[in-house]
């Protein structure tokens, strides 16, 4: 699945496009989480992060373990140091109005069996 396809299937508002290529990049997978120290402790290179966390930490994490992008679920406003500090790492920033579970099933069903 690309990160174009992971946005369409989230409804999400693209706010930092990332890169050049990015949203046609394929995904290696998915991870949810609100825990950052999860990220660190796995191979998530390649992966798109869902979380409910908006802050810039999860920009910096994403960028340290090489996720191309993040989504932020639950339509929380995004704060202008998260959106700045995405622009800068070249870190693919959206955000949806799924609750995280929602956000799963249907990551989930587009990314097919």
């Amino acid at each position: 699945m690309t990160l174009e396809q992971a946005a369409r299937a989230l409804s999400a508002e693209w706010v930092h496009p990332g890169p050049a290529g990015a949203a046609t990049r394929s995904l290696r997978g998915v991870v949810a989480t609100d825990l950052m120290s999860d990220l660190l402790v796995a191979d998530r290179h390649g992966h798109l992060v869902l979380t409910s966390l908006a802050s810039d930490q999860v920009i910096r994490t994403a960028d340290i373990v090489g996720a191309p992008a993040v989504v932020v679920v639950n339509g929380k406003p995004l704060p202008a140091g998260m959106v700045d500090l995405a622009r800068e790492l070249g870190v693919a920033l959206l955000r949806s109005t799924l609750p995280m579970y929602e956000a799963c099933v249907a990551v989930a069903r587009a990314a097919g069996p």
